[in-house]
Order: structure tokens, then sequence, then C-alpha cells
């Protein structure tokens, strides 16, 4: 039986690491293709009639090779700088991936604004041709997002400034985080390694850690709240010159989803969610305790610590993942084979679990910190679920696998849910079962009160910050006020801080990196019973849809495979309802 390494390889996309020579030669020549482009976008002339398209049809697969290797170079960027924030060569790496995509985008400005210019009668006919045809959704969305935008010179003029301004914030904030230490019981953890100890069945522990946690970020919050400021100050200067009068744009566009969707999700979890509340208080009977403290929601109803190792979790998320799909169950295997996965519990790595993407390579990486909780286990398969889904891209052109986050943390949360689901239904006993079963139901809380805090923060902190800059005893009002409204005002103690401690708000790709979580995993909650009802027969049909999530809108995606309209309520009340079911499990179980 193979023995899987707790540490990836990533030398096998570039070796040496970060003193890496084989990647030196790699971005130079990315650059050169970069300023290749640069002179023939320049020349490119918009065309007059679909006689004088030859020229974009050279353009367009320079196009793709460009993000294919940008998009190789950042992952392996990511992965130095999380598996060793004291390696600062990779930090040197990150300010040239952030120099060069600047370049690139500032060329895909002009190119957009380009598109513009073709005639609309030009263009209708243009993207019904070959080569135009199968890339037609991305180049019309990229046309359609380009006439909300300002003209080239000050859309290059803000690619140029966000380097060091938008960017170099986030960029701060992770340098920031990744040297930061907690001090429990005289061991010094990475705040990766003390948060990974609030799922401890032992509540003095999570107290202990919780204290830690709040006395390290409190002392980091006049910095934290510099980064935040910055951060979506940029933004919202730029909302402002483009004219753009809501926040939630930037975000919906990028996700490919309507505000109806989004409202009739939030609107329909807002009738369910009160369900949670007896929940909560089962919880709090449970754990001997009379009210939960935000620390004690994650924690686990067995009386005794619930442990797998690495190798143990690999083979059941292997093993669950066949009974629905042996083409994912095969991925996963060979990406524990051939060492993709970065787990080891060591310091010095950073927070939290990511799953990143080598287009060129046709490969991925998974990073996390595993110390054997079910959370982990859990952890493990959701990010499986996300390189799955790219794998499955890989026959694509490269256009054509942007998919966004909201449908990529579908294909990752379905992967969570299948192991989940298996793991209860072979429970040994009713106390393991009722332990899994929580587990489940944990999920539920994240998504509709967690993140529904993020989201309720969020909103409100661009609201203020529109008026000026928001001091960091607001952030931790705000922050409280949100998660109290969040949570139905359920809990004894609330976590003040969350806004500096969770990285989703200081990441510069896209605002509000929270709602698609939760639109993730009620989509999923629909695929999944679909799935159930159909058998291992869906598994093409799971792929299909999964390869269409680069070319097309969610609205669209739901009707073609599941035959749903996510902007009216029906749908989000029967993957409520699903969830509703391990709900009531769970309280019949407990009493």
């Amino acid at each position: 039986m193979t023995t899987y390494s707790l540490t990836w390889d990533l030398d096998t996309i570039f070796k040496d690491g970060s003193q890496s020579q084989q990647l030196k030669q790699y971005v130079e020549g990315t650059e050169r293709r970069i300023s290749e482009l640069e002179v023939n976008v320049e020349s490119f002339t918009a065309p007059r009639n679909t006689d004088q398209v030859e020229e974009m049809s050279e353009i367009v697969p320079q196009i793709q090779t460009i993000i294919k290797e940008l998009t190789e170079f950042g992952a392996f960027v990511s992965c130095l700088n999380a598996q060793d924030v004291h390696d600062k060569k990779a930090g040197l790496w990150l300010s040239k991936q952030h120099e060069l995509g600047a370049r690139f985008d500032n060329v895909m400005t002009k190119f957009d604004q380009k598109l513009v210019q073709v005639d609309e009668d030009v263009w209708n006919s243009m993207i019904k041709q070959p080569p135009f045809k199968e890339l037609a959704f991305i180049l019309d969305e990229r046309r359609q997002l380009a006439m909300d935008k300002l003209d080239l010179r000050q859309e290059a003029l803000i690619n140029d400034l966000g380097i060091d301004g938008y960017h170099a914030w986030g960029q701060m904030y992770d340098i920031l985080v990744g040297k930061m230490t907690v001090m429990v019981d005289e061991e010094s953890l990475s705040v990766g390694q003390a948060a990974n100890r609030l799922s401890s069945s032992d509540r003095n522990i999570r107290k202990k850690v919780f204290d830690k946690l709040q006395e390290a970020w409190s002392g980091q919050v006049d910095l934290f709240s510099e980064t935040l400021n910055h951060l979506s100050g940029f933004r919202l200067q730029t909302y402002k010159h483009r004219n753009w009068d809501r926040v939630l744009k930037e975000p919906l566009d990028y996700n490919r989803m309507s505000e109806d969707t989004l409202n009739a999700m939030w609107g329909t979890i807002e009738e369910y969610k009160q369900h949670y509340v007896p929940y909560l208080k089962k919880k709090a009977e449970l754990l001997g305790i009379e009210k939960l403290s935000f620390y004690d929601v994650e924690a686990p109803v067995a009386k005794t610590e619930q442990t797998m190792s690495f190798q143990g979790g690999a083979e059941f998320i292997i093993k669950q993942f066949r009974q629905f799909s042996p083409k994912m169950a095969d991925f996963a295997e060979m990406a524990f084979e051939k060492g993709w996965i970065e787990a080891e519990d060591r310091a010095g790595k950073q927070p939290g679990g990511f799953c990143t993407s080598f287009p060129d390579s046709e490969q991925t990486r998974i990073f996390m910190t595993y110390s054997g909780t079910p959370s982990n286990v859990a952890t493990l398969a959701h990010e499986l679920g996300h390189a799955y889904h790219q794998h499955v891209m890989n026959e694509l052109p490269v256009l054509n696998q942007g998919y966004a986050m909201n449908v990529a943390e579908t294909a990752s949360t379905f992967a969570e849910m299948i192991v989940a689901d298996a793991a209860v239904k072979h429970a040994a006993s009713e106390d393991e079962k009722l332990a899994l079963l929580e587990d489940k139901v944990q999920r539920g809380v994240a998504f509709f009160m967690n993140i529904h805090a993020r989201f309720l923060f969020e909103t409100r902190f661009y609201e203020e910050r529109k008026q000026g800059v928001v001091t960091s005893e607001r952030l931790n009002e705000l922050m409280t006020e949100a998660q109290r409204e969040a949570y139905m005002d359920s809990l004894d103690e609330y976590d003040p801080t969350f806004w500096a401690s969770k990285l989703h708000f200081h990441i510069t790709d896209v605002p509000f990196y929270n709602f698609p979580y939760t639109f993730g995993y009620l989509f999923s909650m629909g695929i999944y019973a679909k799935a159930v009802e159909i058998g291992t027969d869906f598994e093409d049909q799971y792929i299909a849809l999964l390869q269409d999530t680069g070319r097309m809108t969610v609205e669209d995606l739901a009707k073609k495979h599941l035959d749903v309209d996510l902007e009216k309520p029906d749908f989000w009340r029967h993957a409520l309802d699903l969830c509703m079911a391990d709900l009531d499990e769970f309280m019949k179980l407990s009493s």
C-alpha cells in the first residue's frame, strides 16, 4: 500500500523552489510574449466587417497562452509563499507576479476597448463563426464589461497604481499575518496552528486559545484597519470614477450572478434560519454549558477527540468518492500518490487552506494544515473537489476555464458533502452518528450564520467607508453587530476582531469573498439531490455541468442542467429543506 506524503512536490513544476532557474526562464518567456501582445494589440484595428477578423483570430490564441502561463506562475508563487512565510525570494516573485499581471491587465483593457468599437451587427455575426464561436460567451462578456469601464488611459492608470497601492496592501496583510505567533502553554504556534485547536473537545483549551488569538489580533488591529481601509478606499474611488453606484456590482459581475438571485438566496435563508437556534441551544446543553460562545460553535459534541491520520483520511475520502464517481476517486488517488498536497502541521506556514491550478502543467496543488480532526478531513475533501473541477476543465480552451468563485465553491462543497453524507450513513454507533450528523448541521450554521455575518459586516462597512476611514474600534463594533444579528442573538460571546483575522476581507482579487460560499453550498445541495436520485449515471452529467461553469451565467447553468430558476425562492427552499432534514434528525437523535 502506498504511503502518502504530508508535504507536496513542487519540483515537478519548477525545480528548486524560489531559487529555480527553470522558473526564471519560464517567466522571461512570458514577459516576451506579453511584449509581443502589446505590439499586436496596439496595431490591431477593430474589424468593420466579418472579412476583417483574421488579425483578431491571431491575437486570441496569444491571449490564451499568456493567461495559461501567468496562472501557472501565480499558482507556483502562491505555493511558495504559503509553505514558508520566511522565504524572502518568494516575496520578490510575488511582486513580479503583480507587475506582469498589471501589464497584462493593461493590454487586455486596450484589447477590450477595441472590442467595444466593433459594430454591433458585425460583432453578433462574428462570434457565431469559428474560431470565436466556442469562446462567444467570454468574448461577449469582456466586451459588455468594457462598456461599463473608463477609457483606456484611465483604466491603465488604475491597473498601474494598483501594484504599489491596492495589491500592496493585500500583500502587506499577508506578510504581517505570516509573522504572527501565538504562545499557548509556552508553545509558539502560527495563527493557523492555533486556530486548529479551537476544534478541541476541551472547552478550557478552546477558551484559552480563543483568548490568546484575541490578544494577538487585538495587538495588530491598528495595522489591519489600515490595510482594510486602504483596500476598500481604492475600490470605492475606482467605482466612483466608473460611475458604479453599487459596491455589489463587481462581485456580482465576477460571479456571473444577478442581484435577484442573491436576494432570493438570502431572503429564503432568513425564512429558515430560526430553525438553527434550538440546535445551538441543544448543542450548549450537550456541551454542559448554559449558552454557546463563538469558540464553542464548531466544537465537537463527542466527549473524546476523534482524530484520523492523514493516510486514513485520504483512504476514507477516496472510498466515499468512489461510491459516487469512480473518475473523481481515481483523480483523488492520483493527487495523493503524486504528492500534490501540502498538509504537514508545522510552524512557518500561512493559515487556512486552498487549492490552486497549474493549467500549463495540467496539475493542481492543495494547501492546508492537517491535524487529524473531522474538520480537517472535510477541508481535504473540499479542496479535492476544487482540484477535480479544474481537472475536468483542462481539455477546454483556457478562456473557457475561468469559472467564478460561487460555482467553484459548488464543486468543492459537493465533494465535502459526499464524504459527510456517506460517513453518517455508515456510522458504527449512535454516538458516532450523532457526532458526524452534527458536523453536517454545523455546515449550515457556517454558511447561513457565519458567512451571513461576513456579508452583513462587509455591506455595512462599505457604506461607512464611503464617508471616510473607519476606526478599528468601529470595525470591532460592526463585526459584533453583524455576528449578533446573523446568529440571531443566540451566542454568549462573539469575535469582535474576526474582520482582522479573516483573510477573505483583505483579498484583492474581488470584494465580498463570502456569499459565493453560501451559494455554492446550497447549489451543491440541489446537484447532490439529483445525483442521489440518478446514481452513478449522473457522473457524466456532473462533469458536463462543471465544464459549463466557465462559459455561462449561474442562472443559465442552473436552468440547463437542473431545470430550475435561481431568481425565485423555490429552488432555495428545496435545498434548505434538505438541510432541515439533517437538522431534524440531529435533534431527534440528540434527545
